[in-house]
């Protein structure tokens, strides 16, 4: 079965984003759903040798808006609110961050996603809210929907 070609553009939208480059993640998208992942090195620490906290965000954030784009074929849509919670420190190896839907409406989407390490511990959560934007998907560069 071939991927959904909305999902694919999506990915390809996501790893085009110039802050990627300096990431460097893998992206997979489906019906409601993202994971993001990306490897652990030194420059993502702070101080104190640990992951910085802007990554975490941005595993959170990311795989939160991409599942509740993946519901959304026209518009880009925008996050409006974002809760995140840091519950363990993590300094090497993989961050995986997966997200699903758990409602929408004609004005927003919820997502929650959690984060987590390696070995399949949590190491951080988040939740947004989610509306739907003016610039069409159509218009923003890395986008192409076959």
């Amino acid at each position: 079965m071939s991927k959904d070609p909305h999902f694919t553009a999506l990915e390809t939208m996501f790893l085009s984003a110039p802050i990627n480059l300096f990431y460097r993640p893998t992206i997979s998208i489906s019906d409601a759903e993202c994971e993001i992942e990306l490897e652990i090195s030194d420059r993502l620490h702070h101080a104190a040798a640990a992951v910085h906290g802007s990554v975490y965000f941005h595993l959170l954030d990311s795989s939160a808006f991409f599942a509740a784009n993946s519901l959304e074929r026209d518009v880009f849509v925008l996050t409006t609110s974002f809760t995140t919670y840091l519950t363990r420190p993590v300094s090497a190896g993989r961050m995986r961050s997966v997200a699903r839907v758990v409602n929408r409406n004609k004005t927003q989407f919820i997502v929650e996603a959690i984060v987590s390490d390696v070995e399949g511990r949590e190491i951080g959560r988040g939740s947004g809210i989610f509306v739907r934007g003016k610039a069409r998907l159509c218009d923003v560069p890395g986008y192409a929907a076959g």
